[in-house]
């Protein structure tokens, strides 16, 4: 039996793992799955199993993601003491640069493994669509052109954490993209994939606005660090303002005002947006990401009710 000293490290490391995997921003995996079986739903091509390889397969490369951000921002520089944000698992020495890159290779290859298990709902064409998941997830941070440190951020999240999540999840489950009942099921699929991803975008724009002293010096061009505050904050009130000009659309295609359900979240993100002007100290950033994490969870809840409810009317 193991000393209460040995269980101890081991549920330490476990946390550090955990943490590493930055489970505030899974939200953003979850949201696009479940809003892509949400329209499949309601559209009569809701199948259980593709739904949930789409939804591990998302989380993996979220985490992946995020494994190779802990990893290559140290080597970068842009994790140091001066960072406001949570400590980074490699930059405070409680993983091994090594141990990170290989876990970081073993959960892409994970996601690359599930994800095979979709070619026989969508087609062999998922293959290299696979690659370039896994490819851009490691791109984010890494390699000769990193995503992140040359102001793409935003387009990566909004891209493939909304609209391929979104359509992806729908598509798996439909076939393609039929037209049911006269609704463009490519139309509809593309509009919440964009509002997913536009709000997703959020906590990305929260984020860079928090670390932009840290990231300047070592050459990590966010948006916020190459157009500054005013800027950042302006996109995030853009991004909100797309996600919920989205169920407008939905209405439109469903002939039914349930997806302007999500219009109950505008109070919440105006506060948000003021909160996000007056942020200062550490605890005022972690609040700003919790939320945002939070109301995108909301977003993804509202529209799957709209879209299931107008399906039924």
């Amino acid at each position: 039996m193991g000393t209460s000293v040995e269980i101890q490290a081991t549920r330490a490391r476990w946390v550090v793992w955990i943490e590493a995997a930055r489970p505030k921003t899974l939200a953003a995996a979850v949201v696009p799955v479940g809003v892509g079986s949400a329209l499949a739903a309601a559209l009569g091509h809701f199948e259980a199993f593709p739904a949930s390889v789409c939804l591990i397969f998302a989380l993996l490369i979220q985490v992946g993601t995020n494994f190779a951000n802990d990893y290559f921002d140290f080597v970068k520089g842009a994790d140091t003491a001066a960072r406001v944000g949570p400590v980074r698992a490699v930059a405070s020495g409680e993983v091994s640069g090594a141990a990170m890159r290989r876990a970081t290779g073993v959960v892409f290859a994970c996601a690359f493994g599930v994800g095979l298990l979709l070619i026989p709902y969508g087609g062999w064409w998922l293959l290299p669509l696979g690659v370039v998941c896994v490819a851009c997830g490691f791109a984010y941070t890494g390699g000769p052109f990193p995503l992140a440190y040359n102001g793409l951020g935003e387009v990566f999240v909004l891209f493939f954490f909304g609209i391929v999540a979104t359509g992806g999840t729908f598509y798996v489950q439909a076939g393609g993209f039929p037209v049911v009942a006269g609704v463009s099921t490519l139309g509809a699929a593309a509009a919440t994939g964009t509002g997913v991803g536009c709000l997703a975008c959020t906590i990305l724009v929260v984020n860079n606005l928090r670390d932009r002293f840290t990231d300047a010096p070592v050459g990590k061009r966010t948006l916020a660090v190459r157009f500054g505050r005013r800027f950042s904050e302006i996109e995030f009130a853009c991004f909100v303002l797309v996600a919920m000009a989205v169920p407008v659309t939905l209405m439109s295609a469903f002939a039914h005002a349930a997806p302007v359900l999500v219009w109950i979240l505008l109070p919440f993100y105006a506060r948000l947006l003021i909160r996000l002007h007056r942020a200062e100290e550490p605890t005022d950033w972690g609040r700003l990401l919790a939320g945002s994490a939070g109301a995108l969870l909301a977003y993804g809840a509202l529209t799957a009710a709209g879209l299931l409810w107008a399906s039924v009317a």
